[in-house]
């Protein structure tokens, strides 16, 4: 059997920019990919269950809260695949739609981290909006939201009609997981929040206090079914993780966005920055 081709560190041309693949000197098969300065994605080659983010690790609580058994599960936003490693090494059998409009981007991750290890994973090399728009209704098990262009969530995927078309692709017990950028105040993933709770019935929100205090820009995420959301194992899961979390759900996730707007195709909304010294 050919022995599976070693990763190389270095900078690595991709369509929209140029991306860079770093080891990690503390894990031998850890690999970290950064665009722009901006961390993307890290796998752990020999086992996908680690997970480095903790972001990711909030996504992958919400995910082991969720009935057992395999998942048909959309992903928005590519990078290095590490949520497909993850659910499928924790449930074998489950399918993978992986849509990245960046197509040098897929050929690297194909070519320097075994993406064809994972089994039963597709990619689409599409914008979320067209590929959303393609798919039929009941498709998935699981709609993952993780599309970012520099650190910030592209506003055209974060809309009422972007939301409508999710609702649509997802099944009457489906779970979307968005990762939302956002600092003091956090303003804009209130109006998020409300434009997903338009959408679905139960919405939860999970970040560091931290974050929810707006001490500082981090990532949070919104967890939103058209059925009801196991909050107390979610809740216990998140603040018992090795970055304790906080779970915001019902009349409390109301208050904390009480005024907000949900978006619009065509508004303008002001996208949050991170400050110039958050990835140094």
């Amino acid at each position: 059997m050919a022995r599976e081709k070693e990763p190389l560190s270095g900078r690595y041309p991709v369509t929209f920019g140029e991306v860079e693949l770093l080891r990690d000197l503390d894990r031998p098969d850890g690999w970290l990919l950064t665009m722009g300065g901006v961390p993307q994605s890290y796998v752990d080659l020999s086992d996908p269950t680690y997970l480095d983010f903790t972001y990711v690790q909030l996504m992958a609580e919400v995910i082991d809260c969720l009935p057992e058994g395999p998942l048909d599960a959309v992903h928005i936003g590519g990078g290095a695949c590490t949520l497909p490693r993850y659910i499928s090494a924790k449930r074998p059998g489950s399918r993978h739609l992986v849509v990245e409009p960046d197509a040098g981007l897929v050929q690297l991750v194909r070519d320097q981290l075994r993406l064809k290890s994972v089994p039963r994973l597709k990619v689409r090399v599409l914008d979320g909006r067209s590929a959303a728009a393609g798919l039929p209704d009941g498709f998935a098990d699981l709609f993952v939201l993780d599309a970012f262009s520099g650190a910030t969530m592209p506003v055209e995927l974060a809309t009422a009609q972007y939301m409508a078309e999710v609702a649509r692709i997802l099944r009457p017990d489906g779970t979307l997981l968005a990762n939302v950028a956002d600092g003091k105040g956090l303003a804009f993933v209130k109006r998020v929040v409300a434009t997903i709770g338009g959408a679905f019935r139960h919405v939860a929100l999970l970040a560091e206090p931290g974050i929810f205090r707006g001490r500082r820009f981090g990532n949070l995420i919104v967890a939103a079914s058209p059925a009801e959301l196991p909050i107390g194992p979610i809740t216990r899961r998140a603040a018992g993780g090795a970055v304790p979390a906080r779970c915001v759900s019902g009349e409390d996730l109301t208050r904390l966005i009480a005024g907000a707007r949900p978006i619009r195709d065509g508004d303008a909304v002001l996208t949050p920055v991170p400050p110039p010294d958050l990835f140094d």
